[in-house]
């Protein structure tokens, strides 16, 4: 299989790529040129917000391809020049959007014929808030595309290459060991995605001719925050004592679900929204997830090898509790 993808150097694209040169495809990376991509590919470099002129090493590029894997999440200007620059040279478009695509708040369960959020364009530019930026790119897919398109909408996408910062925070934290702070109940479920388990996912995907909305994650529930917390602290050989606290306790001091406390939600619309999905169409069309255990251990690993920082997107916020908020809760 011959494979083009748009980024491919960092997180979720990064684990495309691996996945895709695992299984000795022809991988074409097109990217800004901001990191290095995986040994083995051919690279091709331009910024995707410069129009035609940005895509210029992509038109000028002789050759097809059979899968375009696309990750943008800024505007959907980019989506739609670069879907319509390949929907001759591509036989299959698929598209990492999101689940944020849905109209908020989502109910739990919904699937992906749930209702989407109004007003998004292919054509839209500027300041675009991310649900429509998302769904913007979906349709922009679509327009070139039709039904040789497939879109992943993903949740909480963790693992290694993480690049927002939520699983290294906790890895981190917990690594440096004392009392920490740890949100509860303890078995609060969860719903994510190993990023390698959703590239391996779009790759049989793409290859099959699968098209439409897939919600790509988990089954609610396929990991706890206690097992996730516990997994951390094993891994890291830290000796770190979880000090549950109540999600009354922690929204009182002002510590902020999400990004104070990454990964953690109290129960409510938003928990519902991102950790209650509807998961059977992926799972029926062969998504397979990891235990977390795996995901922790191998997220721990890489980053250590990176000595112990992660990357960090520009243009996401720094996650993480404020050490003096931590010392005012662990005090109480």
């Amino acid at each position: 299989m011959r494979l083009l993808m748009l980024g491919g150097t960092e997180f979720v694209g990064r684990a495309v790529t691996e996945a895709a040169l695992e299984r000795d495809w022809e991988v074409t990376v097109f990217h800004r040129g901001h990191h290095t991509p995986p040994p083995g590919v051919r690279a091709l470099t331009g910024d995707r917000t410069g129009g035609a002129r940005g895509l210029a090493a992509l038109a000028d590029h002789a050759g097809d391809w059979d899968v375009v894997v696309d990750t943008w999440s800024g505007v959907p200007t980019a989506v739609r020049d670069a879907a319509r620059l390949l929907a001759d040279r591509t036989s299959h478009y698929t598209y990492v959007s999101s689940r944020s695509v849905y109209a908020y708040p989502a109910p739990a369960g919904l699937d992906e014929d749930g209702p989407l959020v109004s007003g998004a364009s292919p054509g839209e530019e500027g300041d675009v808030p991310y649900d429509r930026a998302k769904r913007g790119g979906e349709l922009a897919a679509l327009d070139a595309f039709g039904d040789r398109a497939l879109l992943a909408r993903a949740g909480l996408i963790i693992g290694p290459g993480e690049n927002i910062g939520r699983l290294p925070w906790w890895l981190t934290r917990i690594a440096r060991g004392g009392p920490v702070i740890a949100p509860g109940p303890r078995t609060t479920q969860l719903q994510y995605v190993d990023a390698r388990d959703l590239a391996s996912w779009i790759l049989d995907a793409a290859a099959a001719g699968l098209h439409g909305p897939y919600n790509a994650v988990s089954r609610p529930g396929h990991t706890t925050m206690g097992e996730l917390l516990d997994a951390c602290v094993r891994v890291t050989g830290s000796g770190a004592e979880l000090r549950w606290t109540d999600p009354e306790t922690l929204l009182a001091a002002g510590v902020e679900p999400w990004i104070g406390l990454p990964i953690w939600l109290p129960e409510g619309e938003l928990y519902d929204t991102l950790y209650r999905g509807g998961h059977a169409r992926a799972e029926s069309a062969g998504l397979r997830c990891r235990p977390v255990a795996e995901t922790v251990a191998d997220t721990w690993t890489w980053l250590c090898e990176r000595g112990g920082t992660a990357p960090q997107r520009p243009d996401r916020p720094t996650v993480g509790l404020d050490p003096r908020l931590e010392e005012e809760l662990l005090a109480r």
